[in-house]
């Protein structure tokens, strides 16, 4: 009688489960370890994954504030951007429409030149330089960057590494000199604060002014004060064509020496030369995989890249930087031995107008000059046709008369190689690209078809489709692998306790529709993306929530010093 009572007693005192806000239920769950899916439910509370369960063994949701039917689409984890330009086109506009619609709920920026930290003379540049999208710099520091965005109010979370041309520029300017022990010491000591503001890790992009000038030691210093704070070493490589098998080696040397993990942004082979290396490029990152050296990939899923005319010209000539690289193209003398130059492989440089093969390869994306936009989505050869000048003396022109470096994409790429590299385990997804809309102040000037379609071509074309990988592999390689290379917790997963960032996408419809002749159209397929619990797109339309948080690395808070 006595122990009846007692559990009466417990019971009563005991209060009831609350009931989830949220269960997407009667999906089929891919929950991003690359497992097998299974049918299934999802509840979320709060922020978090309160619960899941499986639906095929007679398992029952629980029920909730609000029950989403999703009629067996897939649901899973939320996707990650490894490389992200959104920096500038979050700050106008939260709603990252173009990635929230693929499921994009995390944008890792920070590609050798990120947001912080900034002294009074990059600040005034940073100003001055700004084209279609205008804003005020009201911070200083990376993590205040950061902390803006979220404040401000944003779609999905953001995280960054420090770049290594930031800190180089901080404290040598644009110059091509070498920092002296006190410069690399005061270099390393803002890495250290970046990290313990959350930073990821560094960033390298070795084939611009003036990120180029670092050597390898100078980079090894740097990845190793990261790497002390659990971070990441992350390059664009010194080359991606003729040179790309030396940069690979460097990559790894600087992974090795360091102590940290490394990965190379953009995996590709620039150039019809450089087709033929994707296999020793594989050879030499598993070769470094199997010796404990943790070496990763990314890529963005298109034959094309884009940059700008700077990649095209040598970097003697940027020495200094953007205006003092203009000023030079005006000198004859100059400019005689910059034309010789573009016209041959890069010798010490990466050439990317010599790689392209011919100017019906550069695609001209974007310009500053309201006089030259008439010229945006012609190519090169075009607009040097239309001018009577050479190519070379066309792109020159350009620059001068735009007062930028003129936004422009360099078709380089095998379509075999992209499949083939969609295949390989260790290599995640990037769109190398902001996150704009279809609308407004974005439409001044043109953007690569991957800002609104890398995921979702990736999961239609080459998955569905094409049959690259499989579904549950892409998937992984979109969450948790990337979550894990990066030191990020609770996150990647779908999985109790875990925060919510959930994409419901079907899997026989998800599909790409930009181009690079449209390329501002948006993908479809994907119907409902929740981030950190909350609602951002709802049936395929943004909800304008501000969901968004500023994710921090392994080493915040703890490398102060």
């Amino acid at each position: 009688m006595l122990r009846f009572a007692t559990l009466l007693l417990l019971s009563a005192a005991t209060p009831a489960l609350a009931a989830p806000d949220t269960v997407i239920a009667n999906g089929v769950i891919y929950d991003g370890s690359g497992g097998a899916p299974y049918p299934g439910w999802v509840a979320l509370t709060g922020d978090r994954i309160s619960a899941m369960g499986r639906s095929d063994s007679g398992g029952k949701a629980p029920a909730a504030a609000r029950t989403i039917d999703v009629h067996g689409q897939a649901i899973a984890p939320g996707f990650v951007n490894m490389l992200s330009w959104a920096v500038e086109s979050l700050i106008v506009d939260g709603r990252a429409q173009s990635d929230i619609r693929q499921g994009v709920t995390l944008e890792v920026m920070g590609e050798g030149n990120s947001m912080g930290p900034l002294n009074p003379e990059m600040k005034r540049l940073a100003q001055q330089r700004q084209d279609d999208v205008k804003y005020p710099v009201s911070w200083t520091t990376l993590g205040e960057y950061l902390a803006m965005l979220e404040k401000k109010g944003i779609a999905p979370n953001v995280a960054s590494f420090v770049g290594t041309a930031t800190v180089r520029i901080h404290e040598l300017g644009e110059k091509d000199i070498d920092p002296t022990p006190e410069q690399l010491g005061r270099m390393r000591g803002l890495v250290r604060a970046a990290m313990n503001e959350g930073a990821l890790g560094v960033g390298s992009s070795l084939i611009y002014a003036p990120g180029a000038y670092a050597e390898t030691p100078e980079l090894v210093a740097l990845a190793t004060e990261s790497a002390k704070c659990g971070g990441m070493y992350i390059s664009h490589m010194r080359s991606e064509g003729d040179n790309v098998e030396a940069a690979v080696d460097e990559l790894i040397t600087i992974a090795k020496q360091s102590g940290g993990p490394a990965e190379i942004w953009h995996l590709k082979q620039s150039g019809k030369d450089n087709w033929g290396k994707l296999d020793s490029i594989i050879a030499r990152v598993e070769a470094a995989r199997a010796a404990g050296i943790r070496i990763t990939a990314d890529m963005y899923n298109y034959t094309a890249g884009a940059t700008g005319l700077d990649a095209s010209m040598p970097l003697w000539v940027q020495d200094g930087g953007l205006e003092a690289w203009i000023e030079r193209l005006k000198d004859p003398a100059i400019r005689a031995r910059v034309k010789a130059e573009m016209g041959a492989k890069g010798q010490g440089w990466e050439n990317l107008f010599h790689s392209a093969g011919t100017p019906e390869n550069l695609l001209l994306l974007g310009f500053k000059n309201p006089k030259l936009k008439p010229l945006t989505g012609k190519t090169l050869a075009e607009v040097a046709k239309l001018r009577g000048t050479s190519p070379a003396d066309t792109a020159m022109d350009l620059v001068i008369e735009d007062g930028s470096r003129v936004g422009t994409a360099y078709f380089l790429m095998t379509e075999a190689n992209v499949k083939r590299q969609i295949g390989l385990p260790w290599v995640g997804f990037g769109s190398d690209a902001g996150a704009p809309a279809a609308e407004g102040v974005f439409l001044l000037s043109q953007d690569h078809p991957r800002a609104y379609g890398n995921v979702a071509r990736l999961l239609g074309k080459y998955v569905r489709d094409e049959k690259a990988t499989t579904l549950p592999d892409a998937i992984r390689r979109l969450t948790s692998q990337p979550v894990a290379n990066l030191g990020i917790k609770e996150r990647g997963l779908l999985k109790a306790g875990y925060f919510a960032d959930v994409v419901v996408f079907d899997p026989a419809t998800i599909a790409d529709h930009a181009t690079f002749a449209k390329p501002a159209q948006y993908a479809t397929g994907v119907a409902q993306v929740f981030v950190n619990g909350i609602q951002v797109l709802k049936d395929g339309e943004p909800t304008g929530a501000a969901a968004g948080r500023f994710v921090k690395g392994p080493g915040a808070g703890k490398c102060a010093g």
